[in-house]
């Protein structure tokens, strides 16, 4: 059996997305180039941003195929960064809203990917 460690977001430059992850994140990238850039995170995931321009084999997709999640452990801190978030111009494809599993809002990064914050609802 195998688990990953390790996302990988194809971007368009390293060095910009670097600088729009490491705000979010709160945490500098442990390597940082033209081509690629790799955090690091406090759990161990490791998250990489490479050149959709140099990966091999090349890539045919954009953004927006995947999501990275952020659980939050209330709707109000959910709140809060949707405000932070929308208000610093992240495009946003879902305002926050109760679903069947939490409550939840969805943004995108500069590149397109999905970015959802969640809540997961108390029984």
């Amino acid at each position: 059996m195998v688990h990953p460690d390790f996302t990988i977001l194809f971007v368009d430059s390293p060095l910009k997305s670097a600088d729009f992850y490491q705000s979010l994140f709160g945490v500098e990238p442990v390597e940082r180039s033209a081509t690629f850039a790799l955090f690091v995170l406090p759990a161990g995931l490791r998250f990489g941003l490479w050149s959709r321009h140099t990966a091999e084999p090349p890539v045919t997709s954009g953004g927006g195929g995947m999501e990275v999640c952020f659980k939050r452990e209330d709707a109000a801190d959910v709140d809060r960064i949707y405000a932070d978030w929308a208000g610093g111009g992240l495009r946003v494809l879902q305002t926050p809203v109760q679903m069947d599993f939490g409550y939840t809002f969805v943004v995108t990064d500069p590149d397109g990917h999905r970015l959802r914050v969640y809540s997961m609802t108390q029984e």
